[in-house]
């Protein structure tokens, strides 16, 4: 077989192989993809019928003909293997094989399915809630166990406060995603653990494309495994400080470890950057891609508003069943607002802050302060000034995978 520089024609004769895809429907529409690529795509329910034609060797012609006699519409099968192509989902057209991308490497992989199993249990919902229950209990009867801020301020070296800060930070966000990934790993999905951006944010996230076929109880298993087991770390470390009691040396990395735990929640509500609790709102309200037709929507806000384009907007949601526009139109005036705020709070607040904390730490390293001030300085730049590189780079990264031709864009 010979690996072709272009897309071959698609004849009425030509024979279409695909390469194994899974489906579950939606709805009005089928959700069809490739797990060892994560590419995914709503299809009409008579998408899959093509599907099931073109899979048991039928051609284009006579793949419309027993679609036609099946559901009794005409599809133009042609075009749907174009898209299909388009999508990375076809093999080879009359022999002659497709380029497309290559099945992607899933972080951990000794993390096999049967051994992740065990996530999926029941029992982990439960035994999780009890311990979370216990802390919500100990911590009403003895309120001094909750921590507040001062609770990270445990030296006078903020080089010291913010390495550990942040090593404590990024160990709790690793296992965050490491919650994710066992719950998708459970149902078969080949996740991978990246880095990434949602605005001024560098992120750890996990890409479960997949977990799309995967029942629903599943689907809002992985989506919420990390905030579950977030909770459960930091209600552990209040029943810990609890047995310790006061004075006890081991307090002070409990509660910062509670700290740790629990700050990056509310994080989790800015649906509009694509968050765990997005992806719950996503499933519940049955719209495959909420943040790509919220978005669309915004876009459409936008434009009505500047002077003289009202007439020439078109509402995206028109089309839409009345409860999926209800959702998206919902959706992208969140969107709207909370980019909004967030870039504000970038230029007003975050910015200026982290402008100031690296030109003081800069001057703490020239000459004529101690050693242990340069030192001191000199941690600050690092752990803030790479922090923004390492933002800096993955979000170009980011961009120019999504300019490449054929790139596949993670959602």
């Amino acid at each position: 077989m010979t690996v072709a520089p272009a897309r071959p024609a698609v004849a009425g004769g030509s024979r279409v192989r695909l390469h194994p895809l899974q489906s579950r429907r939606a709805g009005d529409e089928v959700i069809v993809g490739r797990l060892a690529t994560g590419d995914f795509a709503a299809v009409p329910a008579v998408g899959l019928a093509v599907i099931e034609c073109l899979g048991r060797g039928l051609t284009v012609a006579e793949t419309r003909k027993a679609v036609l006699a099946e559901t009794g519409e005409d599809v133009d099968v042609g075009d749907f293997v174009d898209g299909l192509a388009a999508l990375g989902f076809v093999s080879d057209v009359d022999g002659v094989a497709l380029p497309g991308p290559a099945p992607r490497r899933p972080t951990f992989p000794w993390i096999t399915q049967r051994r992740a199993a065990w996530s999926l249990s029941p029992l982990v919902p439960v035994a999780m809630g009890a311990v979370i229950a216990a802390a919500a209990v100990a911590a009403a009867a003895q309120p001094r166990l909750i921590p507040g801020y001062r609770s990270l301020l445990w030296s006078r070296h903020g080089s010291l406060v913010l390495l550990v800060t942040v090593g404590a930070g990024w160990s709790m966000v690793l296992l965050h995603e490491l919650a994710h990934l066992l719950a998708a790993r459970a149902t078969g999905v080949p996740a991978r653990i990246e880095l990434g951006t949602r605005l001024q944010f560098l992120v750890a996230q996990t890409d479960m494309s997949g977990i799309e076929l995967a029942p629903r109880r599943h689907r809002l298993t992985a989506y919420l495994a990390g905030m579950a087991v977030n909770l459960t770390t930091a209600a552990a470390g209040l029943l810990a400080a609890a047995a310790a009691g006061p004075g006890s040396p081991a307090l002070r990395p409990l509660e910062i470890l509670v700290l740790v735990a629990v700050l990056p929640l509310p994080f989790q509500f800015m649906v509009f950057m694509r968050t765990d609790v997005y992806f719950v709102l996503q499933d519940l309200t049955g719209c495959p891609d909420l943040f790509g037709d919220g978005r669309a929507y915004a876009r459409f806000l936008v434009r009505r508003a500047l002077p003289g384009r009202r007439s020439r907007a078109a509402d995206p949601s028109r089309g839409m069943s009345a409860a999926r526009r209800r959702a998206v139109r919902a959706y992208g005036a969140v969107l709207v607002l909370g980019t909004v705020l967030c870039l504000g709070s970038l230029a007003s607040v975050t910015a200026p802050a982290d402008l100031t904390v690296l030109v003081r730490a800069a001057r703490r390293t020239l000459p004529g302060h101690s050693v242990a001030d340069r030192l001191d300085g000199l941690a600050v730049l690092l752990v803030l000034g790479g922090a923004q590189a390492v933002w800096a780079r993955t979000k170009w990264r980011g961009a120019k995978a999504r300019r490449r031709p054929g790139a596949v864009r993670d959602s």
